[in-house]
């Protein structure tokens, strides 16, 4: 069956270059051929009009029939009007076709970026390439069809002027080519402008959007006043750079103005002094001022046109400079397919890695070393700041070590392609994150097949999730995301439910126990249990209630690691441990007993 996704294009390295409206356009050349040669009708109609009136005014002036002209004036006007429409059509529907194409470029590159590529532009910013910036080149489309035809019209009817007379169309140019020179001065200016315009576009969307994903802690907080401020704030910024524009914007069109009535007026007492002189005839005449009034369209499109083109030049920029962004590194070894894993390896092996968050003075992580099995559990345990989720980034290389080597089921992690390797782990993160899909796409992201609905039901009932789905108004087919969605416990049990779906040799569970209250927490036991008798499970946890009966755990403290072993010898040899189960919300004689 054909879906709608069916025809998304296909978006690869290669789709990632920079953007060429000509290649773009290319695309359609059946389109643009057809729009052009009724464009060119139109055009042609269009300097028709002023002969057939010049020929009408001789009739009459003569006492002879003006029923040809004026038909052939009709039906010129007409004809005109039509092809014009048709082609103006034409024009638009190539113009979406390759907004389209770029809009789903730049979106699949963006989800191809690094973490912290994408977090260093900010939502807002990149969101603004999709949004105002694609507006903006949606419009040079139009203009790439519109200025060359309205060059071709002014110049085409500058030619039928000279051959009407040579006098009064020297007088036209040299008024048109005094606003030409005055106009080009502003265009860099306003390009530039447009520039600055999107970024302060981007920085505010930035700004809202962050708050409305905190609008809980502002409420909570009372800071409304605070966050408008600032938007405030930002929202100044952008209306003193649009306002800079604007002032930019509203001379060009004024200069134009100027310069056709200049010209107009010029041609008028040059006319009437070449007429006094007879030098010039009256149905001449009048044809010329008919094509000078029809050149005025065209001239005033070309000088505006070109000020729209330069911020649609500007938004192309911005978009090109972030189709440069480099993807995520993938491999850089030479084996054509994933490896397979290698028989009895560790699951994950850290070697002195090290690691530093962009602009930290200190390490996240220095020099650590550890090895998880292959299969069981493994908890990573420490205090806050102790680079636990920092080790999880590095495992699904969401960043990338400084020094030292990470091993994935054998294999170095740089041997594996990275779309091979995050296929063999499944990641549950702190935020319990679902996309604004259905549940069931939600449950089974990452799988290439898909699974039936009675192992959805099976790995809902797990999680004690079933009555919950099935509560909602479409059950399993329900959008989330908007005006329906899943309370925190809920997101979390589906995560859980998604990673029992998997078929993923590595699961990575980071504070799965969060938002779970003790009965939901006994059911998560149950659910990692099971999935620790046949893969890795690697879990960062505070609250050891959940992970103290992992076979193996790994105390870090300070970016390093300061232990490793079962939950019984951490309590008799490592007092670091020993302390933080003392500190822990838990049956605290049944845990140190435990371990006595």
């Amino acid at each position: 069956m054909t879906t709608h996704h069916d025809h998304l294009p296909q978006v690869t390295d290669a789709a990632s270059g920079r953007i060429r409206l000509r290649r773009e356009l290319a695309a359609f050349p059946g389109q643009l051929a057809a729009a052009l040669l009724l464009a060119l009708v139109a055009t042609a109609a269009a300097l028709s009009v002023p002969l057939l009136v010049k020929e009408i005014i001789t009739d009459f002036a003569t006492h002879q029939s003006m029923l040809t002209p004026v038909l052939l004036m009709c039906a010129a006007a007409i004809g005109g009007a039509v092809t014009q429409a048709v082609s103006g059509f034409l024009i638009a529907r190539a113009g979406e076709h390759m907004i389209y194409r770029l809009r789903a470029r730049i979106m699949g590159h963006t989800m191809r970026l690094p973490l912290a590529t994408v977090r260093a532009q900010g939502a807002g910013n990149l969101t603004a390439r999709i949004t105002s910036d694609a507006l903006l080149l949606r419009q040079v489309v139009d203009l790439g069809a519109q200025l060359p035809l309205a060059a071709l019209t002014v110049g085409f009817t500058l030619v039928v002027m000279v051959w009407i007379d040579w006098v009064l169309t020297l007088v036209t140019v040299a008024s048109l080519a005094l606003v030409t020179i005055v106009i080009s001065l502003i265009l860099a200016r306003v390009k530039s402008n447009v520039t600055g315009q999107q970024v302060a576009i981007g920085k505010i969307a930035q700004r809202f959007t962050s708050n409305l994903d905190a609008l809980t802690t502002i409420k909570a907080y009372r800071a409304e006043s605070l966050a408008a401020r600032t938007l405030a704030g930002d929202a100044e910024q952008l209306r003193t750079v649009s306002l800079h524009g604007a002032r930019l914007q509203s001379v060009i069109p004024a200069i134009t103005a100027l310069g056709n009535q200049v010209a107009l007026i010029a041609v008028i007492l040059t006319g009437g002094t070449r007429m006094a002189a007879g030098d010039l005839q009256m149905a001449e005449f009048a044809a010329f001022l008919l094509y000078l009034l029809q050149t005025i369209p065209p001239a005033t499109a070309l000088t505006t046109g070109f000020s729209r083109l330069q911020a649609g030049l500007a938004a192309r920029e911005r978009c090109n400079e972030l189709l440069s962004l480099p993807l995520e590194t993938e491999t850089t070894s030479s084996r054509p397919s994933a490896p397979a894993p290698v028989p009895g390896a560790p699951s994950i092996n850290f070697d002195a890695v090290s690691y530093t968050h962009p602009g930290a003075t200190g390490s996240a992580l220095h020099n650590v070393s550890f090895t998880t099995p292959r299969v069981g559990l493994t908890a990573i345990v420490g205090p806050s700041g102790a680079g636990k989720t920092t080790a999880l980034s590095l495992i699904d290389r969401f960043v990338h070590p400084a020094s030292g080597r990470i091993s994935v089921l054998g294999h170095g992690a740089e041997d594996w392609p990275l779309d091979a390797m995050r296929a063999r782990i499944a990641y549950v993160d702190q935020a319990f994150t679902s996309l604004e899909a259905t549940v069931r796409e939600n449950l089974q992201l990452g799988r290439t097949t898909p699974a039936a609905d009675d192992r959805l039901t099976a790995a809902l009932d797990a999680v004690d999730l079933t009555d919950d789905i099935a509560a909602l108004p479409q059950g399993l087919d329900t959008p989330l995301g908007r005006e329906i969605d899943l309370s925190g416990g809920q997101r979390q049990r589906m995560a859980l439910a998604r990673a029992l779906l998997s078929d993923a040799d590595i699961v990575l569970l980071d504070e799965p126990t969060s938002q779970l209250d003790g009965i939901n927490e006994q059911r998560l036991r149950a659910v990692v249990d099971e999935l620790a008798t046949s893969r890795a499970v690697i879990v960062v946890a505070h609250r050891l209630s959940t992970v103290q009966h992992a076979h193996h755990v790994i105390m870090m403290a300070a970016g390093g690691v300061v232990d490793a072993g079962d939950h019984a010898t951490l309590m008799t040899r490592c007092l670091e441990y020993r302390e933080l189960v003392a500190t822990q919300a838990i049956d605290t004689v049944d845990v140190i007993a435990s371990g006595r």
